[in-house]
């Protein structure tokens, strides 16, 4: 029997005022989404003036984090992101229409070596969406941090 991780609304609502703050400080509207380790969706925020299409990329992203245990952009990186033409997983997005995001703004929500989530962000171009994606995830790592756990905080993720 093994013992898991759930991440709950709490802990969605702590990355959700991180990523806004963020967000705010680098004057950009975004959407967030949190999703469980199912692809579930736990919290989901769209700032005021973030674009109308937000939600659905947002959580289409924090699916795919969540599900396939990498950061979205991975798909795509050069030269091997498996999504590439010619690479193993060419037409991946096509098996979940509308729910498999294979560009930027998508991690994994990383504890203890353990995929418990994705954050999905939409709104901003790549370098933003990761600006406030990596500042969602840092703020978790320091709230869990004094309980013992450690939280994977970077924009490169994959497991």
């Amino acid at each position: 029997m093994k013992q898991i991780l759930k991440l709950e609304l709490n802990e969605a609502k702590i990355m959700i005022e991180a990523a806004k703050k963020k967000s705010a400080d680098i004057q950009v509207n975004e959407t967030i989404a949190i999703v469980d380790d199912g692809g579930h969706l736990i919290a989901l925020e769209r700032m005021d003036g973030a674009r109308i299409t937000g939600p659905e990329i947002a959580i289409a992203k924090a699916f795919t984090a969540a599900g396939h245990k990498r950061s979205t952009h991975l798909f795509n990186t050069e030269p091997k992101g498996p999504a590439l033409p010619g690479n193993e997983a060419y037409g991946i997005q096509l098996m979940f229409p509308g729910k498999f995001a294979i560009f930027v703004g998508g991690f994994p929500v990383v504890v203890d070596g353990e995929v418990i989530g994705g954050i999905g962000i939409s709104g901003g171009n790549g370098e933003q969406d990761t600006a406030v994606g990596t500042a969602a995830l840092a703020a978790l790592k320091e709230a869990l941090a004094p309980a013992g756990y450690t939280v994977m905080a970077e924009a490169d993720l994959k497991f």
